[in-house]
């Protein structure tokens, strides 16, 4: 763990939506909750805290339960798979710098009831987790093509919205449309994480490989959903994102052997059928 984890310790629902990413995704299998709350107390939360997130996620319909005698397993909703299978792309595929930006712009208009906050505030999430930032009142812009549709799928919100793709054009710089975003405070999450997981044996005693791949994770995962991945050529030349990305790398493959043996002893996993 990094020596001041606790001054950006993660959300619980960070942490398991990252635990279930990397030992259940894509596998059919759900995970008995004695062997999370063994996992969770590696990194410092409470067994308390590991049953209401998980309720919590089961509400929200991101986990499903499934009962085997006295035991309770949690397995991943096919609405987590497709929320954490989009993460993995984020971080394995996607890359942190983006170098192959086509000039163009997707922009997204709409206009919800005043009473609508919660709606609004679920369309705002999504947008951000987009790469979309509010160009101005109602409109908002993310670089290149995105897939609007499949973004806000299950909001029921497609008659308020309205989309567009193309380009900037005189008088508008495609550089000026970079303000809409706060790219100090992205570069400034970059170099946040250098320093927290810089160094030769990021760690404290006592902290196992499983705890700190959970963190690294986590960590990176909060990081890239904030970066809606701006055009490298309208950066500074000295942006973070690729550092960052290069030491994450390092230590996820540095981590993961011992997080994998120490998974493999503590999680009491059952197979789940296929999805049909």
């Amino acid at each position: 763990m990094p020596a001041d984890q606790d001054a950006a310790a993660p959300r619980p629902q960070s942490l398991m939506l990252s635990f279930f990413g990397i030992h259940a995704l894509g596998r059919d299998v759900a995970l008995a909750s004695a062997g999370v709350i063994d996992a969770f107390a590696r990194v410092q939360v409470s067994e308390e805290a590991v049953r209401s997130t998980l309720t919590r996620m089961v509400n929200r319909g991101l986990l499903a339960r499934h009962r085997r005698g006295r035991r309770m397993y949690f397995g991943l909703t096919e609405r987590a798979t497709t929320v954490l299978t989009d993460g993995q792309d984020r971080i394995w595929r996607t890359g942190a710098v983006n170098r192959e930006w086509d000039g163009s712009w997707t922009l997204v208009g709409f206009s919800l009831p005043e009473a609508w906050r919660r709606e609004r505030h679920d369309l705002r999430s999504r947008l951000v987790w987009g790469g979309f930032a509010p160009l101005q009142s109602g409109l908002w812009t993310a670089p290149g093509e995105v897939d609007v549709a499949a973004l806000v799928d299950g909001l029921d919100l497609e008659g308020h919205l309205r989309v567009f793709h193309g380009r900037a054009v005189a008088p508008t710089d495609p550089a000026d449309l970079l303000a809409a975003f706060d790219v100090p405070a992205i570069a400034a999450g970059y170099r946040a994480f250098l320093d927290r997981w810089g160094g030769t044996a990021p760690g404290t005693p006592g902290t196992d490989d499983l705890a700190r791949e959970l963190l690294l994770h986590t960590d990176w995962l909060d990081l890239v959903r904030g970066d809606p991945h701006l055009p490298a050529e309208h950066l500074p030349a000295d942006w973070p994102a690729e550092a960052a990305e290069q030491l994450f790398r390092t230590l996820a493959h540095r981590y993961q052997p011992g997080a994998t043996a120490i998974a493999a002893r503590i999680l009491d996993r059952i197979e789940l059928p296929p999805p049909a």
